[in-house]
């Protein structure tokens, strides 16, 4: 799932950057960014990240799985290191090694177990979230540059987050029936949609950097809360530190890390300037 999403990540952040600025809320940007290939093969890998996450929160708490889906940017860094000949600094080399040691401590703290099912006033709840978050995402797209891709990011964050909730308690549903006859699978396929609109808004913005860094604190800290109050995640007795400390750990350094998973542009030297040749002197013609 972290390589899944560390893929999708560096191609999708590409596509949007060479998409036409979109400044309404229109479903059509989707539809824009789905005509390059680069996209669609980000796409795809999104989709293989969003099926191996909802497997895994099938038993696993949010609070890991949320903070392992934020930790493919150090994939799209190092990608972006190995294929596109990004800069590798040396607080990049730190970061990454946080990275691994936040999930690490995340894995070591979490404790297996099916989620509580959600009940009517949690549906209504993550209804209301979606016309929310909508409805805030309709004005939220006229703020442009690095404001906008921070609110617009953190809008598409919110999304994901909801998402993630309602697929905890559906990923524990077995039957073929149940499953599509229960309302959490149409807010999951819904918040998604608008988190993934919100989400290709925020990068054409101007600030991939700000976008990635929003969505990630924004989608990681609800759903760990949601988890730990309402779904049943546990943490191994004794182990809360060690959770706490990774939660923070991981989130920290996906967010530092978003400096550097940033395309990054090098400027060809500008050609030097032609020296222009002196005119040359006209002497007067000899008179008659």
């Amino acid at each position: 799932m972290i390589l899944a999403y560390g893929v999708a990540n560096l191609l999708q952040s590409a596509a949007a950057a060479r998409t036409t600025v979109h400044h309404t809320f229109d479903p059509s940007l989707l539809v824009r960014l789905a005509g390059q290939r680069t996209y669609l093969l980000g796409l795809g890998c999104q989709v293989l990240g969003f099926v191996l996450a909802f497997l895994a929160r099938g038993d696993l708490p949010l609070f890991l799985v949320q903070a392992s889906v934020a930790a493919g940017l150090g994939v799209t860094a190092v990608l972006g290191v190995v294929f596109l000949k990004w800069s590798l600094p040396a607080a990049e080399v730190v970061l990454l090694v946080l990275l691994m040691v936040g999930i690490a401590a995340l894995v070591k703290s979490a404790q297996p177990a099916p989620a509580r099912p959600l009940g009517a006033a949690a549906i209504i709840g993550l209804t209301l979230a979606l016309l929310v978050i909508g409805g805030l995402g309709y004005f939220a797209v006229r703020l442009q540059g690095a404001l906008g891709s921070v609110v617009l990011g953190s809008l598409a964050g919110v999304g994901f987050s909801a998402a993630a909730i309602a697929a905890r308690p559906l990923a524990n549903e077995h039957s073929a029936v149940g499953f599509f006859a229960n309302p959490l699978l149409y807010l999951l396929v819904v918040h998604s949609l608008v988190g993934q609109l919100l989400l290709g808004l925020a990068m054409q913005r101007g600030s991939t950097t700000a976008a990635v860094a929003a969505m990630d604190a924004a989608g990681a800290v609800p759903a760990a809360i949601v988890g730990l109050l309402l779904l049943g995640d546990r943490i191994e007795p004794g182990k809360e530190w060690l959770a706490g400390l990774g939660f923070v750990v991981t989130l920290a350094a996906v967010i530092a890390l978003t400096r550097y998973a940033e395309p990054q542009h090098h400027a060809a030297p500008a050609p030097p300037e032609r020296r222009r040749e002196p005119a040359p002197l006209r002497t007067p013609s000899p008179s008659r």
